[in-house]
């Protein structure tokens, strides 16, 4: 492979410098040796450093804003969802220890977000952090599959919080919604592995929820912020109202056996079921990764994300435990098979004010889950925007009054609406599940690497224990959750993944400014006379460039 080259914009108007393999193409090396080296290119610290002082998002948001975000948007979508049907399907009273080593994994991961994060104060959040470190083909696969995480993630809790929607204006006013318009028009079958037709029309409540906390993602993100601080301090009081109220009713014979054997293979128990409930609970620690696509936002984002997202994992880590616990006492695991697993617990109980407070305490929690996923997808393709990688003139677009992205979070929103609407939580959920763990381990391994490529740049935080002990543990243990997925769910993630590889095929890899100076200069350029004008890239392609109007 050609030495290394450092390509700098040469007219200095756009401020971009990329460090790339070789570029620009070399005397008597061939066209595939050219382009395979430019899948590869890497995005150097200037440039992003050019990107935060150019940004238009609104810098808003404080340490402690962050930590609220950070708690809205992990605790939630596994406690309040998940943990039922991970214990009834998978686990059995032993999801705890499935808590534990989801805890554990994605505390590696925890540790390397805030080394990168307040290394690379950019929005993009694990897409960023690859472009730093692997180069553009490797981001691209990961910000493709970080909006897969994000919107599928959404949609999940909008499940979730949609029963126990229904179940609060039951349990509180007698109200009860029709089946047909608060469930899923399609199931998943373990048996066959195939959808098959399900008892609704239409998950409307899904739907509505989803559309409204998409307007208040245009209108601000520190009005955002406020709201999900109040939503989390609701959500906190629940929780440990439950843990009090409810764990004088625990049962020892509940948790006989702790670990159920193995009784086949689509509800497999024992070790392997155990494995597979971590999968699917991995899905509540998505929270913290999100901080970081919220970066640009943040008043002092290189000392304030670590102390979000750390602080934020920890919280979360405890009150997962001690829930899970209270929760598999309380009842039989074998009646959790329910997306209001905390329901199902207070009725045993026969604590009907706690079940009112409690299915409120979910209504309002699951909000913040997903205000925060909405808000990190929609940046994530910003991010991709600004590298000229994904649609340019509709994801970078800045709202000249309210600062955020607004274009490609109400289309985000809208796609999620519907899938919300559509979809059965357990196929939403561990395909979320499977998309972050790859982004995990990604960005474990890029610890490594910067550690090496850039051992000089500033570090508020570093992963202790090294450049490898950390890093690759986390990343290891991502790969073996990642293999424990279901068939069905990998070969989902493979088919989103191919499809992603012909829009940066036929799209991105020609529209980049990594790889394509003269576009760059064409991008940034603030002459409107020129936006129509064509323009030849290195493949000797013409095109004709309106990107930013």
């Amino acid at each position: 492979m050609a030495e290394t080259t450092e390509i700098t914009n040469t007219n200095n108007e756009s401020g971009y410098k990329f460090f790339t393999s070789g570029a620009p193409r070399q005397p008597n090396e061939s066209a595939f040796k050219y382009n395979f080296r430019k899948l590869f290119t890497i995005k150097t610290f200037e440039s992003m450093d050019e990107d935060q002082r150019k940004s238009e998002l609104r810098k808003s948001l404080s340490a402690f804003e962050l930590i609220m975000l950070g708690l809205g948007g992990i605790i939630g979508s596994g406690i309040f969802v998940l943990t039922g049907e991970a214990a009834a399907t998978k686990a059995g009273p032993a999801v705890v220890i499935s808590f534990i080593l989801a805890g554990i994994a994605a505390s590696f991961a925890a540790l390397s977000y805030s080394e990168l994060a307040c290394m690379i104060p950019i929005s993009g959040s694990s897409y960023t952090y690859v472009y730093a470190t692997m180069g553009e083909l490797v981001a691209w696969i990961i910000g493709w599959d970080l909006t897969l995480e994000y919107l599928v993630g959404a949609a999940a809790v909008a499940v979730g919080w949609s029963e126990y929607f229904t179940q609060f204006f039951y349990e509180g006013f007698g109200v009860t919604f029709s089946p047909a318009w608060t469930n899923s028009p399609v199931q998943w079958d373990q048996a066959s592995q195939s959808f098959i037709r399900g008892q609704g029309y239409m998950n409307i409540p899904a739907l509505v929820v989803v559309l409204l906390l998409t307007t208040l993602l245009v209108i601000g993100i520190k009005e955002s912020a406020r709201v999900n601080a109040i939503i989390v301090s609701v959500k906190l009081f629940v929780l440990l109202l439950f843990v009090i109220a409810a764990g004088i009713h625990i049962n020892a014979e509940n948790y006989k056996p702790f670990i159920p054997p193995n009784q086949g293979q689509f509800a497999s128990f024992g070790v392997t079921g155990i494995l597979a409930g971590t999968t699917v609970v991995f899905f509540a620690y998505i929270g913290f990764d999100s901080i970081s696509t919220i970066a640009q936002e943040s008043v002092n984002p290189k000392r304030d994300l670590p102390i979000a997202i750390m602080g934020s994992f920890c919280i979360v880590t405890v009150i997962y435990v001690v829930v899970s616990v209270v929760l598999t006492g309380v009842v039989s695991y074998t009646k959790l098979g329910s997306s209001a697993p905390l329901s199902v617990a207070v009725n045993e109980t026969g604590m009907r004010w706690l079940g009112i407070i409690v299915d409120l305490g979910a209504v309002c929690g699951l909000l913040s889950v997903i205000l925060l996923l909405l808000a990190g997808q929609p940046r994530i393709f910003f991010a991709m925007a600004n590298d000229g990688l994904f649609l340019p003139g509709i994801a970078s677009k800045v709202h000249p009054r309210f600062g955020t992205p607004y274009i490609i979070t109400i289309i985000g929103g809208v796609i999620c609406a519907i899938a919300a609407a559509v979809f059965p939580i357990g196929v939403l959920s561990e395909l979320t599940s499977i998309g972050t763990l790859l982004a995990f381990f990604l960005v474990n391994i890029g610890v490594t690497i910067l550690r090496y490529t850039a051992p000089d740049v500033p570090r508020r935080f570093k992963v202790p224990g090294g450049p490898f002990l950390i890093p690759l543990l986390g990343a290891a243990l991502s790969l073996v959750l990642l293999g424990s997925a279901s068939t069905a769910s990998i070969a989902r993630l493979f088919i989103w993944m191919a499809i992603g590889l012909v829009v940066y095929a036929f799209y991105g890899r020609r529209r980049s400014k990594a790889n394509n100076p003269e576009l760059r200069d064409k991008i940034d350029t603030p002459n409107k006379e020129q936006d129509s004008e064509k323009f030849t890239n290195d493949d000797g392609e013409q095109y004709r460039d309106n990107a930013n109007h």
